[in-house]
């Protein structure tokens, strides 16, 4: 069995589709205004963005984004960080991992 959908509430669609695009590469397919955006990765999983108001997830709720090698993460890191997001270096862990909060309220776990 293969997890291909996931839902997040978000309180800025448009935001939050442009940072998975940007540094994702995920691919808005389908949108409706600023409320809805239907997103794809590579391999067909699908991420849909809804509006919603007071998205508060809990503290150690995050989605992760899985790279090949320390340099990619090492290069998501520090394009975050020159177009001013508040990232920590990346650090070894369960992996070679960083945190970042998202637009629209939700964190993303970069590693390898």
């Amino acid at each position: 069995m293969k997890l291909n959908h996931l839902n997040l509430t978000v309180t800025d669609v448009a935001g939050s589709r442009d940072f998975l695009e940007t540094y994702f590469n995920l691919k808005c397919v389908g949108s409706r205004g600023n409320g809805f955006a239907a997103m794809f990765d590579d391999d067909g999983f699908v991420l849909t963005l809804m509006k919603g108001k007071n998205v508060q997830y809990p503290k150690t709720f995050h989605i992760g984004f899985h790279q090949e090698s320390k340099e990619e993460v090492d290069e998501i890191n520090e394009r975050l960080k020159n177009d001013g997001y508040d990232v920590e270096p990346p650090r070894q862990e369960h992996g070679y991992t960083f945190y970042v909060q998202a637009p629209g309220g939700f964190t993303v776990e970069v590693l390898s």
